[in-house]
């Protein structure tokens, strides 16, 4: 039973750090490219980053690039999202979702076809 959760979301002021965690059970996470999604109130989906197992390789928005960093422990079955410099606009609700490798990077929300139940991040002083 392929499962995705998160946890590390919460409250933090501007300019402050959050780490999220994604611990994933029921498949090996070397085999499948994972990503990192977010939706906020009255917007569409976003794909955060994505990264893909077959090289590593990330691609991350435009909104988040230098801030964000996507990392993996393999060992650990579990990827992390490292967020600094947090801003207003990055509140949303944050979700890690899974297909089977592919030897590409997508953050094409539809190309994914597991996903966690979603963590809430609010930045706001």
């Amino acid at each position: 039973q392929l499962q995705l959760v998160e946890s590390g979301g919460g409250l933090v002021q501007p300019g402050g750090s959050l780490r999220l965690s994604c611990v994933v059970s029921g498949f090996t996470l070397m085999n499948y490219d994972v990503g990192w999604f977010r939706q906020a109130p009255g917007k569409e989906r976003e794909g955060v980053v994505c990264i893909s197992n077959s090289d590593g390789y990330t691609d991350y928005a435009d909104s988040v690039s230098g801030r964000f960093i996507f990392s993996r422990d393999n060992a650990k079955n579990t990827v992390y999202l490292q967020m600094n410099s947090l801003k207003p606009e990055d509140t949303a609700v944050y979700f890690c979702a899974a297909r089977a490798r592919s030897y590409s990077c997508s953050r094409f929300d539809r190309d994914y076809a597991y996903w966690g139940q979603g963590t809430q991040v609010t930045v706001s002083s």
